[in-house]
């Protein structure tokens, strides 16, 4: 069974209150050209479809248009989509039977009473279990080794089983991710790759937006990423995951397509910050005809010059480029780091290397004895959260 494995497409999603929609529609544009080249069995789209759970009448409008695009390039190919946890489940079924009649099943929502719904067969190539994001208490344990088992009585020939869900597992790369806690990412809370169960022949998981295999999973477990960066802080490559599944106990065989994104993400300088100065010298040097967005990052001693960002704008007005933010970096901090520590750096950091990293900064001992007392406090608000 060969499958195109998408997910997290956002769609909806703006930046610094700049419109997206150029970028989206190309990226299903090129989604389309994807599936007429690799002819797929199976278009597998793990969640987070929208970026808000109440969408616009123009970005529902964009889906259908591309999921009806994408059906006519390939009519016999089956699409599974599911909802995820930026997706109103609810939403997300109210058309589940017309969809239906174009190959497309849409599925939001856990059914409990009916968990054969979850089973999506691909004639001849193999079987979908769907799962959509739900919270924990609402999926019973044993829930998806229950529906895995139904998928076997069904499965006399022995076809490539796929799991689609929409969830954290432990020890995946989270760089780039806001609402990272030591608990949740994003909001959902970490699972372990072995919660998954057996009987499947791969996982396909959607919510991390970086693309990786996941360690434990003896290379059947797969985050396929976001097909367009929907932070600066994820500056890495997009794309989408054709996976062609054998079964019988045989590894998944990966190929990724690029995806290119019309109005990429560009910080400057690349890495680490500069002076001011400097910084508006790589903004005025930056090519007037190359679409992008920009965040700055600038190192300071206090703060910025009142009207910085207006100052930059006008650097970069008559350019297709669009100023978003300025970061601010302390000179020192740059000095002694050498490098910008970015948000989704600062949130993969223990809170003792925070605070250490703090007290350095400012001058201040920080000692075994107070590394110490800091995580005893530390213990004991991590108590008091749990009680409560």
């Amino acid at each position: 069974m060969k499958i195109l494995h998408t997910s997290d497409w956002h769609l909806g999603h703006t930046l610094y209150n700049y419109d997206r929609t150029e970028e989206q529609l190309s990226m299903l544009r090129q989604m389309r050209t994807i599936v007429d080249e690799e002819r797929p069995d199976l278009f597998l789209l793990s969640g987070d479809v929208y970026h808000t759970s109440r969408p616009s009448a123009a970005v529902q409008t964009m889906l259908a248009d591309a999921l009806m695009s994408i059906h006519e390039a390939c009519p016999d190919m089956i699409i599974v989509v599911t909802a995820g946890n930026h997706d109103s489940g609810m939403r997300h079924e109210i058309f589940r039977t017309p969809w239906r009649r174009l190959n497309v099943h849409m599925i939001g929502t856990i059914d409990r009473e009916r968990p054969e719904s979850h089973i999506v067969e691909i004639p001849g190539k193999g079987y979908v279990v769907a799962l959509p994001y739900a919270y924990g208490r609402f999926i019973s344990d044993g829930f998806l080794q229950s529906v895995l088992e139904r998928v076997g009585e069904m499965n006399d020939g022995r076809l490539p089983v796929v799991v689609s869900a929409h969830t954290t597992v432990k020890g995946c790369d989270i760089t780039g991710h806001d609402g990272v806690t030591e608990y949740t990412v994003g909001g959902i809370d970490y699972v372990t790759i072995d919660e998954f169960g057996c009987g499947y022949d791969y996982l396909a998981l959607g919510h991390i937006h970086r693309q990786q295999w996941i360690h434990g999973s003896r290379g059947k477990a797969r985050y396929c990423g976001t097909p367009l960066a929907v932070s600066f802080d994820e500056a890495y490559d997009h794309s989408v995951s054709i996976v062609t599944v054998n079964g019988d106990g045989e590894p998944p065989v990966l190929k990724t397509v690029a995806v290119d994104n019309p109005f990429p993400l560009v910080t400057l300088p690349a890495s680490g910050a500069a002076e001011w100065e400097r910084v508006k010298e790589l903004l005025s040097e930056f090519p007037a005809d190359i679409p992008a967005y920009i965040r700055l990052n600038v190192s300071v001693d206090g703060f910025l010059p009142v009207g910085a960002m207006n100052e930059a704008l006008l650097i970069a007005s008559g350019k297709k480029c669009k100023v978003c933010h300025i970061n601010t970096v302390r000179r020192d901090a740059v000095s002694a780091t050498s490098r910008m520590m970015s948000v989704s750096d600062f949130r993969m950091c223990q809170p003792v290397e925070i605070a250490g990293s703090y007290a350095a900064d400012i001058g201040a001992v920080f000692d075994d004895d107070m590394k110490a007392m800091f995580n005893e406090a530390l213990d004991e608000v991590k108590k008091d959260e749990r009680n409560d």
